[in-house]
C-alpha cells in the first residue's frame, strides 16, 4: 500500500480539510487530492463523499484510519529511533503515563534531567488508566506509570508510592467546613463520579457498600481531572485520587481527606522484553522522589 497515500489520509483526518492536509505535507491541494484518490482506488471502497464542495470521510474511511493511525505511529517511532541512533542519542526515554501524572510528578523530573544532561531526550505519551492497560501489549515504551491493580505478563512492575483518595468540592459547599469527609457524609449528596470501570469508582462503590448505602451519582466521567473540575464548579462532590486532585487544583476548590481511607498504589512499569538503561533508572528515581514528596504535602484548599 502506498505510504504517501496513507500519510495524506492521516494529514486530512488530523487537519480536517484538503487545505490543512496540504500545509501539513508541504504539498499543493491537487497533489494531496490525487494521493487520496489513488489510495481510494487501491483500497477498493469509498473514502470520501462530497458535501457542499467539501470532502467528508465515510464511515469506512474512519474505520480504516483507526488501523492506519497505529501503523503510521509505529513507523514514526521506527524513523525516530533510526535518527536517534544516527545522531548517537543513546539517552532517550519513551514514557507512558496518565495526563495528571505529567502535571503532578513528571514535569519537574524531566526538567531536571534536561537541565543536567544535554544528551537526554524524551517522548511522553499520555493515556487514561484504562487505555494504558489496553495498549501495554502494543505500545513501545521504556518507562510507564500507572495505578494497581494490573495483570500483564509482558511487563515488570515496581512500587513507586501510595496516595490516599480525597473529597473535592467547591469552597462554599456545606461539607467544606468539615476537616475530614466520611462516606456517611455523602449519603444522598449529589456526586461527580468516575466511570464504573475505573479503579477510583470501584473503590467508591466499595466504601458505600460497607455502610449499606448507594452513591447518588449526578455526573459521571472516566476522567478524574474532569470530575474534580466539575466538583469545583459546585456540581457535586468528587471522591478523587489525591494526585489527580492536586494537579487539578484551582482557587475556589476545597480538598479534604476522605474516610474510610482509600489507598491508591502507583507503580512503575517496564517492558520485560528489553534491558533497562541507566537513564531510565535515573529518571525513575527522580519521579519517585517527587511522588513521595507530593504524597505527604499538605492538601491545598
Amino acid at each position: 500500500m502506498n505510504l504517501k497515500g496513507l500519510e495524506a489520509l492521516r494529514a486530512f483526518m488530523e487537519g480536517g480539510s484538503l487545505n490543512n492536509a496540504a500545509e501539513r505535507l508541504h504539498r499543493t491541494q491537487p497533489q494531496v487530492s490525487r494521493l487520496l484518490a489513488a489510495l481510494e482506488e487501491e483500497v477498493g471502497f469509498p473514502l470520501f463523499s462530497r458535501t457542499k464542495r467539501r470532502l467528508v470521510p465515510t464511515r469506512e474511511a474512519r474505520d480504516f484510519y483507526s488501523h492506519v493511525e497505529h501503523a503510521l505511529y509505529s513507523l514514526d517511532e521506527a524513523m525516530l529511533a533510526g535518527r536517534r541512533i544516527r545522531e548517537e542519542q543513546s539517552r532517550h526515554v519513551r514514557i507512558l503515563t496518565a495526563p495528571h501524572i505529567t502535571n503532578a510528578l513528571l514535569s519537574d523530573a524531566v526538567a531536571t534531567m534536561t537541565l543536567n544532561d544535554p544528551g537526554f531526550t524524551a517522548s511522553i505519551d499520555s493515556r487514561s488508566r484504562i487505555d494504558i492497560e489496553v495498549w501495554l501489549g502494543r505500545e513501545r515504551f521504556d518507562l510507564g506509570i500507572t495505578v494497581l491493580p494490573l495483570d500483564n505478563d509482558t511487563i515488570d512492575v515496581e512500587p513507586m508510592v501510595s496516595v490516599r483518595a480525597v473529597a473535592v468540592m467547591r469552597q462554599d459547599h456545606p461539607l467544606a467546613a468539615k476537616a475530614i469527609i466520611e462516606a456517611c457524609d455523602l449519603i444522598d449528596v449529589p456526586l461527580v463520579a468516575n466511570a464504573p470501570r475505573t479503579v477510583m469508582r470501584q473503590c467508591l462503590d466499595t466504601a458505600f457498600r460497607r455502610i449499606g448505602a448507594t452513591p447518588r451519582i449526578r455526573l459521571e466521567t472516566p476522567n478524574g481531572v474532569v470530575a474534580c473540575e466539575l466538583a469545583a464548579r459546585g456540581l457535586g462532590v468528587a471522591v478523587a485520587d489525591g494526585f489527580v486532585a492536586r494537579s487539578s487544583y484551582k482557587p475556589g476548590m476545597a480538598i479534604r481527606p476522605f474516610e474510610p481511607a482509600i489507598e491508591l498504589d502507583y507503580v512503575f512499569i517496564f517492558p520485560r522484553w528489553q534491558a533497562r538503561t541507566g537513564v531510565v533508572d535515573e529518571l525513575a528515581t527522580l519521579i519517585r522522589n517527587a511522588a513521595e514528596e507530593e504524597a505527604t504535602r499538605q492538601l491545598p484548599g
